[in-house]
C-alpha cells in the first residue's frame, strides 16, 4: 500500500497524494469499508470476506471450494467475474481498483491428519463469522465454531475447538502450529482482497487521474502478489522445520461434493447470482 501511494504521486505528478493509516488505526474492517463508503476515508484496503454482507457479488468469492487454486482466483478476478463483481461493489459505493492475495484457506487441527470428508466429522473447527463458513463445516459433518481471531489459540491450546482453518502466513505468524500440528492442504477458501476507493471521490477525478490511479493499484498488486507468494512459502518452511505434520489432498471432490447443500441454500437465497457462480466454475 505504500507502494501504492507512492505510483499514485508519481503518475499524477504529486496532484494526488496519499496518507496510509496502517494495521486498523482508522477502525477494524467492517468500519473501515463503511467510512470508504461514505467518504470518511477515501481508500482502503479489505478482504471480500466482509464486503460480502454489504454486496452479494461479492460474497460469491466465501463459497467453499469456488477455485481451485489461486492460479485460478487470478484469472477468475481478473477476468470477468472480476469485472461483474466490481459492478456489484459499484453500486454500494465501493470501486475496485485492484485485486490482492490473502492465500487459500487450509484446515488444521490438534487431532490427526484431514485426507476425506469423513476426517472432519465431529470436530469442533473455528470460523469466521460468515453463515457460508459455518455451513461448510456443518455440511462435512464437523461443529462450527465462530469466534474472534484473537481467541483461536488459546482455544485450540485449551482444546475448546479441535482446529481451525486458515493460510500458512497467518498459522505460522499466530503460532496456532504449536498447538494444532496437523496441517491439511484443503485450500477450500481463496478470499482475495482489493484496493477499493470512494465512488464519488473516483468520479470527481479526470479520465487522466482515473487511469493513473488504476494503473498504480494494478501496479501495486503485482508486487503484493509476489510478496505474498514468499512470504507463503517462509512460513511454511517454518512451520515444517518445527516438525508440523502436513499432508496434500490430492482429490479434492469428495470435500466439494459435500458443499452442495451449501451451494444450493446460497442460490436459492441469491438465484441472480447463480451466472457468476457459473462464470467462475467455468473460467479456465
Amino acid at each position: 500500500m505504500d507502494k501504492f501511494a507512492e505510483l499514485i504521486k508519481a503518475k499524477t505528478g504529486g496532484r494526488i497524494t496519499l496518507k496510509m493509516y496502517h494495521a486498523a488505526v482508522l477502525g477494524n474492517q467492517p468500519d473501515a469499508i463503511e467510512q470508504v463508503r461514505i467518504g470518511g476515508l477515501e481508500i482502503g484496503n479489505f478482504n471480500l470476506g466482509p464486503i460480502g454482507p454489504i454486496a452479494a457479488e461479492a460474497n460469491v468469492v466465501s463459497l467453499p471450494f469456488i477455485f481451485k487454486d489461486m492460479g485460478h482466483m487470478h484469472r477468475a478476478l481478473d477476468g470477468t467475474a472480476g469485472e461483474r463483481i466490481s459492478a456489484g461493489m459499484a453500486k454500494k459505493g465501493l470501486i475496485a481498483l485492484a485485486w490482492y492475495d490473502s492465500g487459500a484457506r487450509s484446515f488444521y487441527n490438534s487431532k490427526k491428519p484431514i485426507k476425506t470428508p469423513a476426517d472432519v466429522t465431529g470436530m469442533k473447527i473455528r470460523v469466521m463469522n460468515n453463515e457460508l463458513y459455518s455451513g461448510m463445516i456443518s455440511a462435512l459433518d464437523g461443529n462450527p465454531s465462530p469466534m474472534a481471531f484473537s481467541e483461536v489459540y488459546q482455544s485450540l491450546k485449551t482444546g475448546v475447538v479441535d482446529g481451525a482453518e486458515n493460510n500458512w502466513p497467518s498459522y505460522e505468524s499466530t503460532g496456532h502450529f504449536e498447538v494444532a500440528g496437523y496441517y491439511s492442504l484443503s485450500q477450500h477458501l481463496i478470499i482475495p482482497e482489493c484496493v477499493c476507493i470512494n465512488a464519488s471521490v473516483y468520479a470527481g477525478l479526470s479520465d487522466a487521474d482515473k487511469a493513473a490511479v488504476k494503473a498504480a493499484a494494478r501496479e501495486s498488486a503485482e508486487l503484493q502478489r509476489d510478496l505474498w507468494t514468499k512470504r507463503a512459502k517462509s512460513s511454511r518452511e517454518k512451520v515444517m522445520a518445527a516438525g508440523v505434520k502436513f499432508n496434500e489432498i490430492p482429490d479434492k471432490s469428495a470435500f466439494q461434493n459435500a458443499m452442495q447443500p451449501v451451494y444450493d441454500k446460497y442460490l436459492a437465497a441469491n438465484p441472480d447470482l447463480k451466472p457468476l457462480v457459473q462464470l467462475i466454475k467455468s473460467t479456465d
